[in-house]
């Protein structure tokens, strides 16, 4: 199919890919939706300190699998791999990256917990202080976005990935940049211009965009 009309099936064909890989990614993740949706609509600080509670223990279990999973399906997209069904292959990736994306998400959650404590509880003692907080935000999100592609791409144990994932957040200041803006983008315009975007495509986009700039870097390292 050439022309107008192939051009038109193979847009139709990636948006219905981001499309249909989002909302698996949200469909696993549904309890922890509900609960971020509960905590946009209240008004008082203990609750929306009750229900973070919840969203912390379910992330490991929920969020990291689901998303391990997105990023696999995408990495089939990158590295131009057929697939009979986007559903299947996505499920085959949740099941097989489950356990060691549980264990990463725990200690990821974590750290991520301790650092928003500290940021809410500190940020008013000096300014130098809250901006290392944001600083070190910042390079914790990127390092969970390249934690991520980094899962999926290699079949090594959990304790190099981190290492890996380390190297290449600090080590590579165009990769550091492109997953930050890229992400950064994506998540202001969810956010704050069409909120079917969220649902629809937001994850899947971001995974695809991310991914993509980490395999360039993984091609380019790997072909010196």
């Amino acid at each position: 199919m050439n022309g107008v009309m192939g051009g038109f099936y193979k847009i139709s064909e990636w948006i219905m890919r981001f499309t249909v890989v989002n909302l698996c990614w949200v469909f696993f993740n549904l309890p922890i939706v509900f609960f971020i949706v509960n905590m946009l609509l209240a008004n008082q600080l203990e609750d929306l300190i009750i229900l973070s509670i919840p969203i912390i223990l379910l992330a490991p279990f929920l969020f990291f699998p689901a998303t391990a999973a997105m990023f696999a399906s995408v990495r089939d997209w990158v590295l131009e791999k057929e697939s009979s069904s986007l559903i299947k292959s996505y499920w085959k990736y949740y099941k097989e990256n489950y356990k060691k994306s549980l264990l990463g998400g725990l200690l990821l959650t974590m750290i991520w917990s301790i650092l928003v404590i500290d940021f809410y509880y500190l940020k008013d003692i000096n300014v130098i202080l809250m901006f290392a907080f944001i600083v070190l935000g910042i390079v914790l999100f990127v390092y969970t976005i390249n934690f991520f592609s980094v899962i999926v791409h290699y079949d090594i144990k959990l304790r190099a990935i981190f290492k890996n994932t380390f190297l290449l957040t600090i080590g590579s200041p165009i990769l550091f940049f492109a997953v930050l803006i890229s992400a950064g983008i994506i998540l202001y315009i969810s956010v704050n211009g069409p909120l079917f975007l969220i649902p629809f495509f937001s994850g899947s986009l971001i995974a695809f965009i991310c991914f993509s700039a980490f395999y360039r870097l993984f091609l380019k390292l790997t072909h010196r």
